[in-house]
């Protein structure tokens, strides 16, 4: 498919040389003068690249704005900035706000275009990544035969057939979306969209922007998460968390069946199926006036809740080996055997539940390819330690946007750091502890660049 690449620069002759480079090289190319114009030309479709001036000369926004405003609508979408004024701070801001690349003017065709092609790649690999673990995410199952899980599986069966709304309820962790996605595969929609809006992490300047969509005063329109889900099924996670305000507005549509954009004239059919979610408990939320009691009923019809992982440690075999097969086919690496009858597999609490126990499974994947590690009950020993460190998932899905090799080099080196320091940086004793001989771990140390050793 053809790349559609966005050329913002004031300046004429340059935006027009720099087009006719890229049309004479097949991309599908538009451009904008100015900030105003390339938000229009935003609004109406995200490029693949986009090209921007740092300095816009007409309006109060410049282009290090116009970068702040596309990745926040998508990350993903690689912006290379140029400048005939730049200096390093210049550019060094701009790469900290996801800039892919920084040119200085005058810049040769070639040099425009290799950036461009690099940016087009690393884009494209982003994706194909993301579209694998999508993959891997939406076929995953309910897993377990505890009685919890049973039952559950149950509903999912004789609720995929029907419209009613459901409400599942749980700790964080515990699978509510997954459940969700399983109602929604098995039910006549499920060739219709899927869309999860997160309540917590919605703007609260922008609720209503964000589900219910915009119109500008040029006609440009704006889609909401309810016409993005339109036929299919809308999935509002931690549903408690969105304003009481709001709240209402979702009532309205709910008892309608319709709803206008912001901003809008025309009434459009709210043709989705409502599942919400929340990690608190919503009888208290409604009992203490954060909650509206009618919205509530309307959402509640029908009532799932997902038990801990604490409470259901005889699905802990089955999740293990069930994550340890799905993990290896997404890094493309040799299973990890775990230990299903290690004991601290079931004497930990498992704060994050689920997806703590799945960052685990994970986390040690690609430890134990070290071939110089070999005890791994002594790595989960190790990364269960820590009770926040798998149920903090920034740092987690940090280290996931790397490549295996770069990601690996760094579970290594905090592994080892945390075991030096254990250990009060005796190598022997952690060498010991870990599984390795002394000399590897001394090399090993060296390569990673652990400070302290000699």
């Amino acid at each position: 498919m053809t790349k559609e690449i966005l050329v913002i620069d004031d300046n004429s002759d340059i935006r027009v040389l720099i087009c006719e480079i890229l049309r004479e090289k097949s991309f599908n190319v538009r451009e904008a003068a100015n900030f105003d114009q390339a938000v229009l030309e935003i609004n109406k479709k995200l490029p693949d690249v986009a090209i921007i001036d740092v300095k816009l000369d007409k309006g109060d926004n410049d282009g290090i704005d116009l970068l702040k405003k596309i990745k926040k609508i998508d990350d993903d979408v690689p912006v290379i900035m140029i400048s005939g004024h730049a200096n390093v701070q210049m550019a060094v801001d701009s790469l900290k706000l996801g800039a892919f690349e920084f040119i200085q003017k005058p810049f040769s065709p070639e040099r425009l275009l290799n950036f461009l092609n690099r940016a087009i790649e690393n884009a494209d690999l982003k994706k194909e990544k993301k579209d694998l673990e999508n993959k891997l995410f939406h076929s995953y199952e309910i897993i377990g035969k505890s009685q919890s899980m049973e039952k559950i599986r149950s509903l999912i069966s004789k609720l995929g057939n029907t419209e009613s709304r459901i409400f599942i309820s749980g700790p964080a962790g515990s699978g509510k979306e997954l459940v969700a996605r399983q109602i929604h595969k098995k039910s006549t929609r499920s060739e219709k969209p899927f869309v999860v809006v997160n309540g917590a992490l919605l703007d609260p300047k922008k609720y209503e922007l964000e589900l219910f969509g915009s119109e500008n005063e040029n006609e440009t329109k704006n889609y909401g998460f309810f016409e993005k889900a339109k036929g299919g099924t809308l999935l509002i996670d931690e549903v408690t968390e969105i304003p009481l305000e709001t709240q209402a507005k979702i009532l309205r549509v709910l008892i309608d069946q319709k709803f206008k954009r912001v901003n809008g004239s025309e009434e459009i059919n709210a043709s989705v199926r409502i599942i919400s979610t929340s990690s608190k408990n919503i009888r208290e939320e409604v009992d203490q006036g954060n909650f509206r009691e009618d919205l509530y009923h309307r959402l509640n019809v029908v009532p799932i809740f997902l038990p801990p992982l604490k409470d259901r440690t005889e699905d802990i075999p089955e999740l293990l080996n069930y994550f340890s097969k799905k993990i290896s086919e997404l890094n493309g690496i040799t299973e990890t055997k775990l230990d299903t009858n290690f004991n601290l597999f079931y004497e930990y609490d498992w704060p994050g539940n689920v997806r703590e126990l799945r960052n685990l499974v994970e986390r040690i994947s690609i430890l134990s390819l070290n071939e110089n590690i070999s005890n791994i009950n002594l790595l989960v020993q190790d990364s269960l330690s820590n009770k926040n460190e798998l149920s903090d998932n920034s740092d987690y899905e940090n280290v996931l946007s790397y490549p295996l090799k770069e990601a690996r080099e760094k579970f290594e080196k905090n592994y080892l750091t945390s075991q030096l320091k254990k250990h009060k940086g005796n190598i022997s004793k952690t060498a010991e502890f870990i599984g390795m001989e002394r000399s590897a771990l001394h090399r090993k140390l060296k390569t990673l660049g652990v400070k302290g050793v000699n």
